[in-house]
């Protein structure tokens, strides 16, 4: 067994694993109990999963816990609180753009790394950024919509 260590939403932690290329996804969930890291394709397909891995967007259920090591990961529960919320998380509430809410973290931490490279994205570049990211409930356009005023906050 290997122990793999990395900042977990800005604290040390690590985290012990048989298999070096265990899914980062099940050890953010199993491990450190943040659910709001979800699964869903389990392919990188639909951005459920995604976290920031030193400020970049990936996919944890295809990011490997050894790929971790030594690096920062910001899951949803280190990007804002209830009562100081990211301005991407104040935005989504703000345009309701969330409905059954499966896919907002994703689309949230998604859009947190895109505003974090890009401070006032083009629609094109939003939409782009969010491609990988399903949102079975289809609210694409108020999802735009939060993104484009969390770049003006």
């Amino acid at each position: 067994m290997a122990s793999y260590a990395f900042r977990l939403n800005g604290r040390a932690v690590s985290a012990d694993s048989w298999d070096p290329a265990q899914p980062l996804l099940y050890v953010l969930r199993n491990t450190f109990s943040l659910h709001g890291v979800k699964f869903g394709c389990g392919l990188g397909q639909c951005g459920a999963c995604t976290v920031m891995l030193d400020g970049k967007a990936v996919r944890s259920c295809q990011t490997r816990i050894d790929r971790a090591a030594g690096h920062s990961v910001t899951t949803i529960e280190g990007l804002g609180t209830p009562a100081s919320p990211h301005r991407v998380q104040a935005a989504f509430v703000a345009e309701q753009a969330a409905q059954c809410g499966y896919c907002t973290n994703g689309m949230v931490i998604t859009a947190a790394a895109l505003l974090a490279q890009t401070a006032t994205p083009s629609d094109e570049q939003v939409k782009q950024s969010l491609a990988g990211n399903l949102c079975r409930c289809g609210t694409y356009t108020r999802i735009l919509r939060a993104v484009t005023r969390a770049a003006r906050a």
